[in-house]
């Protein structure tokens, strides 16, 4: 497989994660509870951060959220959940900031819209003010543009400009040239007002996904900032998820991109963490990044008309999937095992060849025993009714030897 050669950006501090310069993709997560109850924005965070999310945004849009801020902040680290907590501030960041000095020094970024912080000199002074109270408390910003967001000034001057043009382009050219003036411009307001480049991430999210494909190939092309990436709003589900992997994939492939987040709608008391889940495999899918061991598991067919099989890597994924937790301690490089749970004899001996550890069941009409491979060579085989937990018995003294 080629190798992905990396856009190179400015490296960013946020909290000891680093962002950009070469640095892992980091992955990232927001909190959808009312942020000025604390217990709740807390107990969530910490799910978000042992789920694997290494940067947590929250909402600070009233008073009582930047009050609540520091405690909650506080509650997290008491726990030793040490996941850096960004502000995500609109309209009001400059009066919330400066109001609760508390909630400035407890956060460890600060997310800022370009098109919502006020209207012309407004704007500039109260962008102006949030860049100084992270200046003085030593904060990175994130500049996050949005097509929903977007300052209408400077959208109206450049659809003037376009519609003086001998050949005008479309309104949609024009929106995204917004976009990546909107960020970049305020990137360079930033540092005029003195803060580092090396302190400074952008975005510019849509909802599209070619939309978003084209942007940051734009801005990647006119900047050397840290990038994050994300769909502003992916969708529930299945079409979230293939929404977001599918835009991701394009500009990771091209080396864009140092930070993600999968914006997932969750369903009513759905899971928040799958978010952070959907990320971490479209970076190991790329082989970016390992995050767990992978687990390869035939779709079945006319072969395969037992279950048996389908059972069975279900039950394996959920046994590394409780595991994983105390296995990342004690087995370093445990997250890139790869297993195979096969389900008949066409694919299955060599497909669990290929693997770490594999094992291929019998399929319809085959004899009922399921071999099981190691680093290639057959190693037992397996009979009877205990075959699942006999191979998770395997799997363990597996670990055990190449890891332990």
């Amino acid at each position: 497989m080629a190798e992905i050669v990396r856009r190179m950006s400015f490296p960013v501090n946020v909290g000891g994660i680093w962002i950009g310069g070469g640095h892992p993709i980091a992955v990232q997560s927001m909190t959808n509870t009312d942020t000025a109850d604390v217990v709740a924005t807390a107990a969530q965070v910490q799910a978000l951060a042992v789920a694997g999310s290494e940067l947590v945004r929250v909402t600070v849009n009233t008073r009582e959220a930047a009050r609540a801020v520091p405690e909650m902040v506080q509650r997290l680290r008491d726990d030793h959940i040490h996941v850096p907590i960004i502000g995500d501030f609109h309209y009001n960041g400059h009066i919330l900031l400066r109001e609760y000095p508390n909630c400035a020094r407890a956060l460890d970024k600060y997310r800022i819209n370009p098109g919502n912080v006020g209207m012309g000199r407004q704007h500039d002074d109260n962008f102006r003010s949030i860049i100084e109270i992270a200046l003085e408390n030593e904060k990175p910003i994130r500049i996050g543009v949005n097509w929903g967001s977007l300052d209408q000034s400077l959208v109206t001057r450049l659809m003037d400009e376009n519609a003086r043009q001998h050949a005008p382009k479309e309104s949609r050219e024009v929106i995204m040239q917004a976009m990546v003036l909107s960020a970049i411009e305020s990137a360079e307001m930033a540092q005029s007002y003195g803060m580092p480049r090396d302190r400074i991430v952008l975005s510019a999210k849509v909802s599209g996904v070619q939309d978003l494909i084209d942007v940051y190939r734009e801005l990647a092309t006119h900047s050397s900032y840290a990038l994050h990436l994300g769909l502003t709003e992916a969708g529930m589900g299945r079409r979230g998820i293939v929404s977001s992997t599918t835009a991701l994939s394009v500009l990771l492939q091209e080396g864009i991109g140092d930070t993600i987040r999968v914006s997932l709608t969750p369903a009513p008391g759905g899971d928040r963490a799958e978010e952070v889940r959907t990320c971490q495999d479209i970076l190991q899918s790329l082989g970016i990044r390992s995050f767990s061991p992978r687990v390869t598991a035939c779709p079945g067919c006319g072969r395969t008309t037992s279950t048996v099989f389908q059972e069975m890597a279900n039950d394996i994924q959920e046994y590394l999937n409780s595991r994983m937790p105390a296995w990342k301690a004690i087995y370093p490089g445990v997250e890139n095992l790869k297993i195979a749970v096969m389900g008949c004899v066409v694919n299955g001996p060599g497909e669990s060849k290929h693997a770490d550890i594999g094992i291929s069941l019998p399929g319809t009409g085959e004899e009922p025993k399921a071999p099981v491979y190691m680093d290639g060579r057959l190693m037992t085989t397996l009979k009877g009714p205990t075959i699942v937990g006999d191979f998770i018995r395997i799997l363990d003294e597996y670990l055990e030897t190449r890891f332990g």
